[in-house]
């Protein structure tokens, strides 16, 4: 109770006589100390962000949701309520624009991930049906697919004899995921599949590649990924990142499953929630970097 009244009176009264002093005594305004004085990526941006979503200004709230095309000219408006003068303060403008290319590009990201997500796998789409062949070639080189519709889906971790009825809660993004992991990590990959397929401590391989396709949605949908992007992606974060991080969160599951040694496929929501909690620790940290560089790049 005690903490909202005082989140409230900060927000609404105290932070900005704060800021006006601070001005006073440094010729700066918030967003400029901001820039010049964190190093970028999320410590910057994410304070930068603060600082536009809680301003009394209409024109710097408005700047987190402008379009790159817009960008330059919304800036412009900004300094110049501002007061910032470019020869006094040169690194502003470029500095404040990479922050709101990141800010908006994962707003943007999020829409294009949305519509992948709600696209469903259609079997009379030659795109849908290649892309899940390729997934086959991929993971079991040599071995041929007797029809379209056969059991043998189950040796790369598909439940039933047909994969399309697997993506109906992911759709197309749990493919172009699994896809792209198998594509840009191919050696990684089959590693991991083999360690699926182990005797005692396997798992379905594709079904849980698309739960965890849920997990970087959500991750993605609340917001927890910003510090993970914001540092990783110099501008705006495409699809192609959250696939790479998707393949992180592939390849790190695995090695975790194999660590904790489940005594069944039973336990398998406990120890993705105990995961799931890993990541979300990870996030926390401002420098936190969710990548494959600790694993060799396959070809």
């Amino acid at each position: 109770m005690f903490g909202s009244i005082w989140g409230y009176f900060y927000t609404s009264f105290l932070r900005y006589w704060l800021k006006w002093f601070i001005r006073q005594v440094t010729g700066k305004c918030e967003l400029q100390r901001i820039c010049a004085g964190y190093k970028p990526g999320a410590p910057r941006t994410t304070k930068a962000e603060y600082s536009l979503k809680n301003s009394k200004s209409k024109l710097l709230r408005a700047a987190v949701d402008v379009e790159e095309d817009g960008l330059e000219k919304h800036l412009d408006l900004v300094m110049r309520e501002k007061n910032v003068k470019t020869q006094r303060d040169p690194t502003f403008k470029v500095n404040l624009k990479l922050c709101l290319l990141q800010i908006t590009g994962y707003r943007n990201l999020f829409t294009s991930v949305e519509e992948l997500r709600k696209e469903n796998f259609d079997s009379d789409k030659v795109q849908h049906e290649e892309m899940l062949l390729k997934l086959w070639d991929l993971l079991m080189p040599g071995v041929k697919l007797e029809s379209r519709v056969t059991k043998q889906w189950g040796d790369i971790g598909f439940q039933g004899d047909d994969p399309k009825t697997d993506f109906r809660g992911m759709g197309m993004l749990g493919l172009t995921n699994l896809v792209f992991f198998s594509e840009n990590y191919t050696e990684e990959a089959r590693q991991v599949l083999s360690h699926a397929n182990h005797p005692k401590l396997g798992y379905s391989y594709a079904i849980v590649g698309i739960n965890l396709t849920e997990m970087a949605y959500s991750l993605l949908k609340s917001g927890a990924l910003k510090p993970h992007f914001y540092n990783t992606v110099s501008g705006r974060p495409q699809l192609q990142h959250l696939h790479q991080l998707f393949c992180y969160l592939v390849y790190k599951f695995d090695k975790f499953w194999v660590e904790e040694e489940p005594e069944s496929i039973m336990e398998f929501n406990h120890y993705r929630e105990k995961f799931h909690d890993n990541i979300k620790i990870q996030l926390r940290d401002p420098a936190v970097a969710l990548t494959m560089t600790d694993s060799p790049r396959s070809n």
